[in-house]
Order: C-alpha cells, then structure tokens, then sequence
C-alpha cells in the first residue's frame, strides 16, 4: 500500500484537511455534546460468534426481538461465513427470515466473499458488512489471506453489492493494537479505509480489536481519520477489555463521532485475552449517553430485560456493569 493516502472520490474530502484541535478547540469538556447519537448493536453477531456452545435458532431471534422491544433499530444479527469456520452463525439464513420486517430498522450481516454476498442478497439483509484487520499477520491468521488479496475480494462484493441497492458497512480491525504484532501504525487502516469508501462503503468503524486503546490514542486515532474523511463515515467500536472502551466513547463524542458499536449486557469476549470482557455493554453506553442529555431512542429499562434474555440464553452471568448493578439512574 502507498505510504500516504490517497485523496479522490465523491465522499472523500478534497479540501484542506482539517487541522489537529479544530474540534472544540475553544470548549471545555463535554460543552458541545450532540443532541442524539446512533446505537449499532452487533450481539447476535459478534456476541454470539464467540460462544463456545451454539445457541438455537429461535433463542438468537428471540434476542433480537428483545432488542427490538428496547429501541434499537440497527442490528447486526448474523454473519454469512462458512458454517465450517463459525459454526456458531451457521444458521444465518433461518434467523433473518424469521426476523420481522420493519421500515424503521436495519439488519445487517457480515458477509465475507461472493458466496456470503449471494446468501446475503436472497435473504434479502438490506445492508451487509465486510471486515479486514489493519495488522497483517491478524488479517492472515484470521481470514487466511493477505489484506491486499482480501481487499481484492472485496472489489468483487461492495460494488455489486451497492448496485442490487444494499448498504455496506466496513471494519478496520486491530486498529489500535494487534495481538501478535503489538502496535499498530494507524495511517495503515487509514489507507484501508479510504479505499473501502472508494469501493462504496458508506461507514467504517474504527475497531479496538482486543481492547487495548486509551483516551489519548482514541483522541490521535480519530483525528487522523477525520481528516481525510467525514465525521459521518465513521463509528467507533471498542472492546472493553481494559475497561477503557466507554472512556474512549467519550473522547470520540467529543470529537463529533456520532455512531458507536456495542453489545447488550456485554456479551462476547475477547479471543485473545481469556476470561476478559469484550465488547463494550450497550446498557453501560446508553446510561452514560442518557445521563449526560444524549437521546439514543433506547428505553433503558426495556435495554435491561433484553440483557436478561442474552444471560439466559448463553447460560452464564454477563460482564456489563450496568446490566449487573441496575439501570435506574439516580437522577430523576
């Protein structure tokens, strides 16, 4: 790959890049907050995906109803892999056409070549997601191919996919740390994302693979990105295995990120960290959004019940702290 970023395409900037700082640069914290932000909920998928035990069918669709009931309205509930290599996701076909059918929701399946693109379009998903990792030896390890011959795959899925009039979403995995290289150059990713966007893909979430980012590097990470594409393009999706995911939500808040990737009550883990929390809780995101005056569109009670429905359908106490402790706030 090119050592700097390329700069064309129609949602790319062409201007001059915007410098370091320019956000807030004259505000306090938390003085420019938005008055809503956008919830991506991915537990049916990356929650589920790490489970050592298959959860049935009717149990996943039962999640994402609950999830349903709680507000959320962009799900992504399955991913169109060989059964072979995630059998846990197996049944990607059974559980979208069991989903119901809502103008105002967005499911969306990860899809990883052209087979997951046709399963993917005749089950009729609007939107699909494709994923690459920002370390090559992850990307190696993890889809068996260097990250140039899987961008070259993807050439093959998001421009048709985008033509049959699906949304497609992108994942920059290890961003902020791989765990067989360590640290990880970010203007790498940024590379890969400029041209997943060149490719079509609408948004490309910025993903702390194996939770290893703090404030400061969200902070650098974020700004890089920014200035070379629109604060729409991207999401933040941070693992909580530190317990920094939600402090490096806030630095991306206050950076003007307004989508941001979580799963209810904590549910995944982290493959490379044993016995570690995950994914970041949707319930302990949304308490904190709701409590500093950020609407989600998610009743927070009802986000409670759905995390009691993820514990009993895998079995065993879920991770997020707010789901443990209760979502009553204090605040009246």
């Amino acid at each position: 790959m090119p050592d700097r970023p390329l700069r064309s395409g129609p949602a790319l900037r062409a201007l001059t890049p915007r410098p370091f700082g320019a956000t807030n640069a004259t505000m306090g914290p938390f003085e420019s907050l938005p008055a809503e932000v956008s919830v991506y909920e991915v537990s049916p998928r990356d929650g589920l995906q790490n489970e050592a035990v298959t959860v049935p069918t009717t149990r996943k669709v039962r999640l994402i109803e609950a999830l349903l009931d709680a507000g959320l309205r962009r799900i992504e509930v399955a991913s169109f892999v060989s059964p072979r290599w995630v059998p846990q996701l197996g049944d990607a076909e059974e559980v979208v056409g069991l989903l119901p059918r809502r103008p105002d929701v967005v499911y969306s399946a990860l899809c990883p070549n052209e087979r997951g693109l046709e399963r993917a379009l005749a089950a009729g998903v609007p939107e699909i997601a494709v994923f690459l990792s920002a370390s090559e030896t992850h990307n190696r390890k993890n889809v068996n191919k260097t990250i140039d011959e899987t961008l070259a795959v993807f050439e093959r899925i998001v421009p048709p996919a985008v033509r049959a009039g699906l949304r497609v979403r992108g994942y920059v995995s290890t961003l902020f740390g791989c765990p067989y290289e360590g640290a990880v150059d970010p203007r790498r990713g940024l590379e890969i994302a400029l041209r997943l966007v060149r490719m079509g893909c609408y948004q490309i979430s910025l993903s702390d693979t194996i939770g290893v980012a703090t404030p400061v590097q969200t902070r650098d990470v974020v700004r890089l990105f920014q200035r070379e594409l629109p604060d729409e393009t991207l999401a933040l999706h941070m693992h909580d295995t530190r317990g920094t995911a939600l402090a490096n939500v806030l630095v991306g808040l206050e950076l003007g990120i307004r989508t941001f990737d979580a799963s209810v009550a904590g549910l995944g883990g982290c493959p490379y960290a044993p016995g570690a929390a995950g994914n970041l809780a949707t319930e302990d995101l949304v308490y904190t959004l709701h409590g500093m005056g950020v609407r989600t569109g998610i009743d927070l009670e009802r986000l409670g019940e759905a995390g009691q429905v993820a514990e009993a359908i895998v079995g065993r106490e879920l991770p997020g702290k707010v789901h443990r402790a209760g979502v009553r706030s204090l605040r009246s």
